[in-house]
């Protein structure tokens, strides 16, 4: 898996910030974390772990946990949702994109290897 190239497509065709591709890349494939773990495996400040995981939230790709940990949802479904709205943000006509699907079945080994270990 080439997550460099993963993490530009994420930018690319959804419109992640890269700080935000990369946590998304985290958590999708090593389970859920908390903001502490976040910061401490990207080496970003630890509000920056915070935010990129509640905005995360709010496309789609991340369901907390509690309070303080975040885990991803199924990479299949969140590349697609994380794609239906930018559309809408972008006012861009949805429709299929075979990069956004592709990165969902990149994702879906090591995300079901992360959650059956």
């Amino acid at each position: 898996m080439d997550s460099s190239r993963l993490e530009k497509d994420l930018v690319s065709e959804i419109k992640l910030d890269p700080i935000q591709a990369k946590v998304y890349l985290l958590i999708t494939c090593y389970g859920k974390m908390s903001a502490e773990q976040i910061a401490e495996n990207l080496k970003i400040s630890l509000d920056e772990a915070k935010n990129s995981a509640k905005e995360l939230m709010t496309m789609g790709a991340f369901i907390d946990i509690s309070e303080t940990e975040f885990e991803a949802m199924h990479p299949r479904f969140t590349a697609v949702n994380m794609y239906r709205r930018m559309c809408e943000r972008e006012n861009i006509e949805f429709g299929r994109n075979k990069i956004v699907d592709n990165i969902g079945v990149i994702l879906e080994k090591p995300y079901d290897d992360a959650r059956t270990k």
